[in-house]
């Protein structure tokens, strides 16, 4: 025979305990993690397929200008990007992201060549900082608290990598409070050494609808400063060829 006293514990152990097996995720105003991120997507890349024209531009730690770069970035559904290079100096080269897969190919060779995604283009920003325009899909979310960021509010949320392959392992990244837009980003990589500092600018401070500016300060090596202006933007599938390595190398001039 238990006693009445035991029988009540033991009872009372039995009720919470499947209720801590059922535990929710942490929300932030009534939203997960990843519905947070997924929002902050959207301010990045509008569709899942999308033509995005974007402007490099790299500042000395005096703030006079040292380098720029045009490029056209078609960032597809499925890890799958393009990106082309319009400056005089680039004109006619190509990276094609497959995955975690990149392939640089130059104007007059017939072999694309094997790259990876932290591959420089210019300044600090890689391959892999264009091609890649979606979080959501790349890293798990927690919500870490509601911060102080930029004068405003802020939800700051810590991303894990969902692959080794991916440039960054960890980022830490605060969100608008209201809106869910990016605001700020710490980026990792392996080694868990902060790599770089990403700012973000929108169109609209008030009502934001998209990033219109990345500001890269590199953590690493120098105090430099890089700026990825995305320009124009409109939803455009790309034929299924165009993401062929082997096909852009045969076929150098694709617009």
């Amino acid at each position: 025979m238990i006693p009445f006293r035991t029988s009540s514990i033991l009872l009372a152990f039995l009720l919470v305990v499947p209720l801590l097996g059922h535990a929710e995720a942490p929300m932030a105003n009534g939203q997960s993690a990843a519905e947070i991120l997924k929002k902050a997507d959207s301010y990045r890349a509008s569709s899942a397929d999308l033509q995005l024209d974007v402007e490099i531009a790299v500042f000395n730690a005096d703030g006079s200008p040292s380098k720029e770069r045009r490029y056209t970035v078609f960032s597809q559904s499925q890890h799958r990007s393009l990106v082309l290079m319009q400056s005089p100096s680039e004109k006619g080269q190509k990276v094609l992201m497959l995955g975690d897969d990149f392939w640089l190919l130059m104007p007059g060779t017939s072999r694309p060549l094997r790259i990876t995604a932290m591959q420089k283009l210019l300044g600090d920003v890689s391959t892999g900082d264009i091609a890649t325009m979606s979080w959501a899909e790349d890293y798990a979310s927690a919500i870490v608290g509601e911060e102080a960021c930029a004068g405003q509010p802020c939800t700051h949320l810590s991303l894990t990598a969902n692959r080794k392959s991916l440039n960054y392992q960890r980022i830490e990244l605060w969100v608008g409070k209201i809106h869910r837009e990016p605001i700020k980003a710490e980026l990792f990589v392996q080694s868990d050494k902060l790599a770089k500092v990403a700012r973000f600018s929108t169109d609209k401070p008030a009502a934001p609808s998209a990033v219109v500016e990345m500001t890269l300060l590199d953590r690493l090596s120098n105090n430099k400063e890089t700026r990825v202006r995305y320009g124009a933007r409109r939803e455009r599938t790309l034929p299924a060829e165009w993401l062929n390595p082997m096909f852009l190398a045969a076929n150098p001039k694709i617009d």
